[in-house]
């Protein structure tokens, strides 16, 4: 308050601002002030964080340590009251520390996961383990519904893709093309996340999950670019299992984009066509191997070619271009970091092979240089065109202080 009182001093002397418009300026201020003081600032942010994941780790070590000396009906109550302290810890500091009961409750969903899986062991519940997540989610959804915060939507939304991800796991285990199915649920439901709620207002949901989508996106690129290998007898994945699995991959992620109209199916619609045509720009070969029994085994392998690196750098602009629309520099920022990967990658998986060590490093130095220094420029011109331009009201005021025309 003391700088902006100078400042409005500085200003009604040079006849910039009014007294009314100086009275509205420190009005303003002041319920800024007094809300920035009323809520919680990073540090105190960082500190809940921090220590719900270390209070997490801590519960998980201890009940490890003592797991073998507990017997079934201890172990059964163990996890029952874990889950129960939790909850009713947070309910209990809710009136008077929000941050606190959102950090406890957020520690009591994840203590309902460990309960899950240990009351599994205890019961030898082991036929179909994705239900175990399946469950998991439910708390996480039945905690966002009641309670409203950040961290219980967080878990809800990481929680029921990952139900999705491990039932389709669980039933393409073994068939050629596993991992081209995963990969392409995961960087379908990463997209959506990325475009879906970078305009969300709770930045501590949104940056999370901003997080995992993209580690989500580069992994599941990577697992699309390899997933054709097989081995043995293996056989490829039933007919009805693939149209579940395009129901998740590109029906439910299409379903929910339509809320943000239909320019938000752009996105996926994008997403979707990338990964069925990624796996297919590949080479292969079979290699044959001969055992020390005589026998010989066979296995078939794949390698991505060009257009695999074409079509990355293709998505990676269209990232681009989508951040310049939602008027969003993450977006841009991550559309050119992966177009710089992929540039790398081509350059080391098909050039530096192919040329003497030095000549290698003298082009990778000039790429890193060059490269770098061209790609800056052009986030910076990017970033400047989406800069909010000056409004005709600012841009008086601005001519009126110099004394132009107004």
């Amino acid at each position: 308050m003391p700088d902006i009182e100078s400042l409005l001093t500085r200003w009604q002397s040079a006849g910039v601002v009014d007294a009314e418009t100086a009275a509205r300026i420190r009005a303003h201020e002041s319920r800024s002030a007094s809300k920035e003081s009323s809520g919680l600032r990073w540090q105190g942010i960082t500190a809940l964080i921090l220590g719900a994941i270390l209070l997490a780790c801590g519960v998980v070590l201890f009940v490890s340590a003592h797991w073998d000396q507990l017997g079934p009906a201890a172990r059964f109550a163990l996890v029952i009251v874990m889950v129960a302290v939790f909850h009713k810890a947070a309910a209990f500091a809710r009136p008077s520390f929000r941050g606190m009961s959102t950090a406890l409750h957020a520690v009591g969903t994840v203590a309902a996961g460990a309960a899950i899986a240990l009351v599994g062991q205890i019961f030898n519940i082991q036929e179909h383990w994705p239900a175990a997540v399946l469950l998991w989610a439910l708390c996480a959804l039945a905690g966002w519904a009641l309670l409203r915060d950040q961290a219980q939507q967080t878990l809800a939304l990481l929680l029921v893709p990952a139900w999705i991800f491990c039932e389709l796991d669980f039933r393409f285990n073994g068939h050629i093309g596993e991992d081209i199915y995963v990969g392409r649920l995961g960087f379908v439901w990463a997209i959506l996340y990325l475009t879906y709620f970078i305009r969300s207002p709770r930045k501590a949901f949104q940056g999370i999950l901003f997080a995992v989508a993209v580690v989500a996106a580069v992994w599941s690129t990577v697992v699309m670019l390899w997933g054709w290998e097989s081995y043995g007898n293996q056989t490829f994945i039933p007919f009805g299992t693939r149209v579940w699995a395009w129901i998740a991959i590109a029906a439910i992620p299409l379903i929910v984009a339509a809320f943000h109209g239909h320019k938000g199916l752009i996105p996926i619609a994008a997403a979707i066509a990338y990964v069925i045509a990624l796996p297919r720009c590949y080479r292969t070969w079979v290699e044959v191997y001969t055992q020390p029994d005589g026998s010989r085994s066979s296995f078939t392998l794949t390698e991505p070619n060009l257009l695999a690196n074409l079509l990355v750098a293709a998505f990676a602009v269209f990232l681009c271009w989508w951040g310049v629309r939602l008027v969003s520099r993450a977006l841009v920022n991550l559309g050119i970091v992966g177009f710089a990967a992929t540039v790398g990658w081509f350059y080391f998986s098909d050039i530096l092979s192919k040329v003497n060590r030095s000549l290698g490093l003298i082009g990778l130095g000039i790429l890193f240089l060059a490269g770098g220094w061209a790609l800056e420029k052009m986030r910076r011109r990017i970033l400047a065109r989406m800069a909010p331009s000056e409004t005709p009201a600012s841009a008086a005021a601005v001519a009126g202080a110099k004394g132009g025309p107004q």
